[in-house]
């Protein structure tokens, strides 16, 4: 609902998105909708999965293979300690693990645990499901070009690595 008490689906887009009105705006609200669309999955999944979303977005980046806790704390744009903390308590239940870098003793990497493994797999397949509901309306050569425009444009800001 907005503040008016008008749902959300029948308020004026461009209102709901904090814009302005434009041929751009409407992109960039209809952007702005579907980003919570898929922020909502994600959250969803993630909580029936007793993950948050950023530990959810850790095990699938570690599904790639190890990484270092510096690339990761760049990957996520927070502070090593904020890493620590994040790191710290998906070892705690067992999600992932730290070990030292072979050739550099004062650098660690973050790898996941079998049960870490599993639940990222699973966690992945799932959000995948859900995600893909939200283009089965969608024509299949649409679909086709959603998915190659969409990878233009990730492509093209060098976000192409991150989930």
């Amino acid at each position: 609902m907005t503040t008016t008490g008008q749902p959300i689906a029948d308020a004026n887009p461009a209102a709901v998105a904090g814009c302005g009105a434009g041929a751009d705006a409407d992109v960039a609200t209809g952007l702005v909708q579907l980003t919570g669309l898929v922020q909502g999955i994600y959250a969803r999944v993630s909580e029936r999965h007793d993950l948050t979303p950023v530990q959810a977005k850790l095990l699938c980046v570690l599904l790639g293979g190890p990484r270092g806790m510096a690339d990761l704390a760049n990957f996520f744009g927070v502070e090593k300690a904020a890493l620590t903390g994040l790191m710290d308590r998906a070892e705690r239940r067992g999600l992932a693990r730290r070990s030292p870098v072979p050739g550099d003793r004062r650098a660690l990497q973050a790898t996941l645990t079998d049960a870490g493994h599993q639940a990222a797999t699973t966690f992945h397949a799932e959000v995948s499901a859900e995600l893909g509901r939200l283009l089965s309306a969608l024509a299949p050569e649409d679909r086709e070009h959603f998915g190659r425009t969409m990878m233009e444009i990730i492509t093209r800001c060098g976000t192409a690595d991150r989930p």
